[in-house]
């Protein structure tokens, strides 16, 4: 056993941990959940904004354009609140499978409100300000959710609840069950928003914003941080881990508001206004289907052996909508060294290329719109609002093929020739 696996087997257990770890499990799955809502919310933006005149004059001209935007304001612009509740119930059910997680939701909810100012109109009334309802509010969002969700979970596992008879039916003993530790969440968010409004920052909100979430874009959002998560997430999975589950919890909210930003400029400004290259986005664009539908063209059309041949074309009507666990498991990429350089590092050429020829000008920067995986290629691309997005993928796709081409090579003339050699036996 070489160095490598030796310690990538020290290490399995802890990355295992850490896959297993509720709260980045509660996390993930929350903002997961929130994918419809930000893929309605992208759709509607590009219809509203479509960079083909025609469509775009159509659009206006039915009176489409401000439904359209208006979808977009309380989808993407609301998206805060969304992912307070979607997570809050999502992180008290991966604490207690058991624990009623709408009612930790509504309160996750309350809490977010109870920390955001208010703001007076032109005409005096009373409203709630957008500020910090969009991508602007999202890591204190997903702060509100840990606590709500562990206050609450803890307060009922230790029986500090209203207990009703039972006779009482369940719906009415599980309301009266999350009074309790909805009040004290309520006080404890009571107390934070106090504490908050006297100090320069005025509010939690802007405190999250200025001191974790504007560092951790810029650290977590430049062209180094994504190959280095990239990196990383493919080493895992050579050594048989999901390097994806492992470390999207950690790039996911990062990347996310660095798309809402370009949304929201597109918005203002229209097609091409966004100014961050890096996002996820521009992550599932570029690495679409890890970039192994280059290797699958190769076994499937290119192959001496008919292992490789066949595995090709098994593999390739999965490839071709970025489903790659026949390949992964089935050459196999697991801890094969064959294959260790292009598989790991195949994914970092893509964005590497996909970065120069964005910050190039040759293709406009992405707008950040939502996808949902198993779409076929082209489509991840297509939906950002530009056709040079989708030849850029294409283009992308072809030369990291290439990368694999060599090493795709030597395993199908090994091959070939222990097919051979059974043969002539």
């Amino acid at each position: 056993m070489s160095k490598m696996e030796k310690f990538f087997d020290k290490i399995n257990p802890y990355m295992t941990k850490l896959a297993n770890n509720p709260t980045l499990k509660g996390i993930s799955s929350g903002m997961m959940g929130s994918i419809v809502v930000t893929l309605v919310g992208s759709l509607c933006l590009l219809l509203a904004v479509f960079p083909i005149d025609a469509v775009k004059n159509t659009v206006e001209a039915l009176g489409l354009q401000t439904v359209f935007f208006a979808i977009n304001s309380v989808t993407i612009g609301c998206l805060a609140l969304y992912i307070v509740v979607l997570v809050t119930n999502s992180l008290v059910k991966s604490y207690n499978p058991n624990e009623d997680g709408l009612s930790a939701a509504v309160i996750g909810l309350l809490s977010f409100f109870i920390v955001t100012p208010l703001g007076v109109t032109v005409d005096e009334v009373t409203a709630i300000p957008t500020t910090w309802l969009g991508a602007a509010g999202v890591f204190s969002a997903l702060i509100i959710s840990i606590i709500t969700a562990k206050v609450f979970v803890f307060v009922k596992g230790k029986g500090w609840t209203i207990k009703m008879p039972a006779s009482v039916p369940p719906m009415v003993s599980r309301t009266f069950e999350g009074l309790v530790p909805g009040i004290l969440i309520a006080i404890i968010f009571i107390i934070i928003n106090c504490i908050f409004k006297q100090t320069s920052y005025g509010c939690m909100h802007q405190f999250v914003y200025s001191i974790l979430q504007t560092p951790l874009q810029g650290l977590g959002g430049n062209l180094w941080a994504m190959c280095l998560f990239t990196i990383v997430a493919q080493l895992l999975w050579f050594f048989g881990i999901h390097g994806t589950n492992v470390i999207s919890p950690i790039y996911t909210p990062i990347w996310l508001t660095l798309d809402l930003a370009n949304q929201a400029a597109v918005a203002q400004n229209g097609m091409g206004a966004g100014e961050n290259i890096i996002g996820m986005a521009f992550f599932n664009t570029f690495t679409w289907g890890g970039c192994v539908l280059g290797f699958v063209l190769l076994m499937a059309f290119a192959s001496k052996s008919s292992q490789y041949k066949s595995l090709g074309r098994l593999s390739l009507v999965p490839a071709l909508f970025g489903i790659t666990e026949p390949v992964i498991f089935g050459t196999p990429l697991v801890l094969n060294f064959i294959f260790f350089i292009p598989f790991v590092f195949g994914n970092v050429i893509a964005i590497l290329v996909s970065y120069a020829a964005i910050a190039s000008g040759l293709v406009p920067t992405l707008m950040g719109a939502a996808t949902v995986f198993g779409l076929p290629i082209g489509f991840h691309a297509a939906v950002q609002g530009s056709w040079q997005a989708v030849v850029l993928q294409i283009v992308v796709m072809a030369i990291v093929g290439l990368v694999w081409y060599p090493f795709f090579k030597k395993a199908d003339n090994d091959a070939y020739k222990l097919e051979q050699e059974s043969v002539n036996q």
